[in-house]
C-alpha cells in the first residue's frame, strides 16, 4: 500500500498515519526525518542538503526528490509507504509523479482529510481549555490561522492537482477519529481490489 495523506494542519493526519502504518505494516516517510537521516549518514545528497542548510537556505525540491529516491531504494519500503509532509506544492506533486513514474512505483491512494477552518480552530481552543499543560507553545489559534493561510495558498492546490487526474479520495475529517479511520480503511480496501479482467 503506497499512499499520500493530505489535509490542513490539525486535521488528524498524524493520528491516522500511525494507524495506517500499524494496520498495513508499511513505513511512514517524513521528508523532515529523511532529510535529517541523509545529512547524518553523509550521503551524497545529504551533503548537498547540509551545505544548503548551513547557508540558512531552504532545501530545494530537487534535493528533496533525490532524498525520496534514495529512501525508496531501501528494502523496508517494498511493502509500501505513506508520504508525510510531501508534496506541499503542485511543483512537488509533479516532480513526485515523475520520480514514481521513472521508478515504476504507482501510488495506490491519495487521500484528503477535509476539515473546515472553523472546526480546526474550535479543536485547538478545546484542547487548550481541556489540557492547558500539554499544549505546545505554537499550538494556539493565532499560529494556526497563519498556518492555515499558508496551507490554503501553497498546499490546498495539491489536492486540486490530484483531483484533476481523478486520483483523489476525499474523507470527512470532521467526524470522530474512529469514523475517519473507518472511512480511510474503506477507501484503501476499495483501492486494493484487483481490477477485474473483462
Amino acid at each position: 500500500m503506497r499512499l499520500i495523506l493530505l489535509g490542513p494542519p490539525g486535521a488528524g493526519k498524524g493520528t491516522q498515519a500511525e494507524k495506517i502504518v500499524a494496520d498495513h505494516r508499511i513505513v511512514q516517510l517524513s521528508t523532515g526525518d529523511m532529510l535529517r537521516a541523509a545529512v547524518a549518514a553523509g550521503t551524497a545528497v545529504g551533503q548537498r542538503a547540509k551545505a544548503v542548510m548551513d547557508r540558512g537556505e531552504l532545501v530545494s525540491d530537487e534535493i528533496v526528490i533525490d532524498i525520496i529516491r534514495d529512501r525508496l531504494s531501501k528494502p523496508d519500503t517494498s511493502k509500501g509507504f505513506i508520504l508525510d509532509g510531501f508534496p506541499r506544492t503542485v511543483a512537488q506533486a509533479e516532480a513526485l509523479d515523475k520520480l514514481l513514474g521513472t521508478l515504476k512505483i504507482p501510488l495506490d491512494a491519495i487521500i484528503e482529510l477535509r476539515v473546515d477552518d472553523e472546526v480546526l480552530l474550535d479543536r485547538i481552543k478545546t484542547r487548550i481549555k481541556e489540557n492547558p499543560g500539554s499544549v505546545r507553545a505554537d499550538d494556539n489559534p493565532e499560529t494556526l490561522k497563519k498556518r492555515l493561510e499558508v496551507y490554503h495558498k501553497q498546499t490546498a492546490p495539491v489536492a486540486a492537482y490530484y483531483e484533476k487526474t481523478k486520483r483523489l479520495s476525499k474523507v470527512d475529517g470532521m467526524v470522530s477519529k474512529d469514523q475517519v479511520a473507518a472511512a480511510i480503511a474503506r477507501t484503501l480496501k476499495a483501492k486494493a481490489k484487483p481490477e477485474r479482467v473483462r
